[in-house]
């Protein structure tokens, strides 16, 4: 008896994040939502992710347009890495190193308290900032965090230190 009512909500989360969106270019037959051709290119997925997501729709940087930050001190690069995985691996140079567990609270420190644990000032809410990592799984999540904080202008890095590292071999 109980398996047969929790049976019949199964489908009820998924129908009402469906029926709560309305997608470009959607057309609603009968009251039921059905997508029929979607504008600008974007799938239903990504519309909805991007629904419920703080962060901004454009947050990917490239090697290129890193290596242009870094020489223009146009950003805070940011490494989300543990610190044993820079002595090992290597580092982005001019990037300072908060890991990611750390990095909710390290935003919130005041500029001398950052300056003083993470040798490097403290980026400002309006600073543009870019997260980087190992292979950028924990800089999307350290561009999440940002921007729950108040961040507006951030990016991350999606290769991270892997790309960087074909990249500078290659010159």
């Amino acid at each position: 008896m109980a398996l047969r009512t929790c049976w019949r909500f199964t489908g009820l989360a998924p129908r009402l994040l469906w029926n709560s969106t309305v997608l470009p270019g959607a057309s609603v037959p009968g009251g039921r939502r059905s997508v029929s051709s979607l504008n600008n290119s974007h799938t239903a997925t990504e519309l909805l992710i991007r629904r419920f997501s703080s962060a901004p729709p454009s947050t990917d940087v490239s090697y290129d347009q890193l290596k242009e930050l870094l020489a223009g001190r146009k950003s805070v690069v940011i490494d989300v890495r543990e610190p044993w995985e820079l002595r090992e691996f290597g580092v982005i140079p001019g990037s300072i190193n908060i890991p990611l567990g750390q990095l909710n609270t390290a935003l919130q420190l005041s500029s001398e308290e950052f300056k003083e644990k993470y040798g490097g000032e403290m980026p400002q809410q309006t600073d543009n900032v870019v997260f980087s990592c190992l292979a950028g799984i924990r800089s999307k999540i350290a561009l999440d965090t940002a921007a729950l904080l108040g961040y507006k202008d951030i990016q991350h890095y999606p290769g991270g230190w892997q790309d960087w590292v074909n990249h500078e071999q290659q010159n």
